[in-house]
């Protein structure tokens, strides 16, 4: 069966870019169709794909998979050869644990930094607030220590590409999009990230995008 993914607009969707970017790095065949999320006549289009109207949604032969964790997940059971999650019990426990806080956390840093892949390099116009730099210590906390105990064979959170790193990718470019400063081993991490074949692909659709969202472009 083919796979779909239907997915919010690249230049600003985070959501959308983890499992398109699970696919494209491991050369899974699949096709896409991207929405403006931010038009309000694309509602009842979103709708016609999943009952929660929201994006990215994967269309797997009759089977619909929607919110981005549940599709790695699904990926991970189809393309067990890949290892969308580490192999190794407790760095596979580990990537679970901070992919789900990715997923569930962070909310003053996503509102404050939206991911704009536009934006010019420069830091937030009304600065870091204390919960923000909460914040990215925590994610900072999270590449040190996943890097540090897993991560040696490669450039990733686990050494290899995973699922935890398609959860992380959105939040290494906000972090170079807003000027954060970071250490060498995250400002290594953040590199890798955009150092991708498969984010550059990305970028490079999103940079082409004829859409704006008033509201993330003025932060």
């Amino acid at each position: 069966m083919s796979l779909k993914l239907i997915l919010g607009n690249k230049n600003y969707s985070s959501w959308s870019m983890r499992p398109w970017l699970a696919l494209a790095e491991h050369d899974i065949p699949f096709s896409e169709e991207v929405i403006n999320i931010y038009d309000p006549a694309s509602r009842a289009k979103i709708l016609s794909y999943s009952p929660a109207g929201k994006m990215p949604i994967l269309i797997d032969g009759e089977n619909t998979v929607w919110d981005s964790i549940a599709i790695l997940e699904t990926f991970a059971d189809k393309f067990p050869q890949f290892d969308i999650w580490p192999k190794d019990p407790a760095a596979r426990a580990l990537a679970r644990s901070i992919s789900a806080e990715m997923h569930s956390g962070f909310v003053p840093l996503r509102k404050a930094m939206p991911m704009n892949l536009k934006r010019e390099i420069a830091p937030p116009k009304a600065g870091i607030a204390d919960d923000v730099k909460a914040d990215i210590k925590r994610i900072c906390d999270i590449f040190r220590d996943a890097r540090t105990r897993f991560g040696a064979r490669g450039k990733f959170l686990f050494g290899a590409f995973s699922a935890a790193d398609c959860m992380y990718a959105p939040v290494a470019t906000r972090l170079r999009t807003y000027a954060v400063r970071l250490d060498e081993p995250c400002e290594e991490y953040v590199e890798a990230i955009h150092e991708l074949a498969s984010f550059k692909r990305w970028k490079e659709a999103a940079l082409k995008e004829p859409w704006a969202q008033q509201d993330y472009d003025a932060v």
